[in-house]
């Protein structure tokens, strides 16, 4: 058990960057109108027992079909460098469909715990020790609880404006994460 401060700031902030809970408050609250009143426990446990799994098992399934983590590595940085595209410029490379109620499914998975999520989990299992990122993850799912219950709130406060700020610093910040993480791993292909 080897807890680095400094390792579960980061993959905090990559995982909130990824996650874009505060982004998805509009999602939420479309969600919370048609639907009804979101569980934010039961979602917010499921999305934290989806990714803790994942962040083992991931490996394993890596392993099996024979892909060494410095190859996931530079794939996941691709992912999390189109994302934080998206989140920068505003436009939707990746479409998820559309959901049909407001269960733990629409929430926990896709929204939260999504291929997104997925990908950096696996990439950072490549760079961090896993107590730092079950650590991130937990500290994100506290986030992720606080927002599910609080979503009106907050987009009363920050407004379209504050939250389209909030989307874009994030997104620059995921970007530069993307390059780091590509530059570390991009070497393990070729040795």
């Amino acid at each position: 058990m080897n807890i680095d401060f400094r390792e579960i700031a980061t993959a905090t902030m990559v995982l909130f960057a990824v996650i874009d809970i505060v982004g998805s408050i509009p999602v939420i609250i479309g969600l919370k109108t048609k639907f009804g009143p979101i569980q934010s426990g039961k979602a917010s446990l499921a999305s934290a027992a989806i990714m803790i799994s994942f962040l083992f098992v991931g490996e394993e399934i890596l392993k099996l079909i024979g892909i060494d983590a410095n190859s996931f590595a530079v794939a996941g940085s691709f992912v999390l460098f189109f994302l934080a595209l998206e989140m920068i410029l505003g436009i939707h490379l990746y479409k998820d469909e559309k959901a049909t109620s407001a269960s733990i499914v629409p929430i926990a998975f896709p929204l939260v715990a999504g291929a997104g999520t997925m990908t950096t989990l696996l990439s950072l299992r490549a760079e961090f020790q896993s107590i730092n990122i079950i650590v991130a993850i937990l500290l994100n799912i506290i986030l992720v609880y606080l927002v599910l219950k609080s979503s009106g709130k907050i987009e009363k406060l920050l407004g379209e404006n504050g939250l389209s700020i909030i989307r874009k610093v994030f997104g620059v910040v995921l970007l530069a994460i993307a390059v780091k993480l590509f530059a570390a791993n991009v070497k393990g292909l070729f040795a």
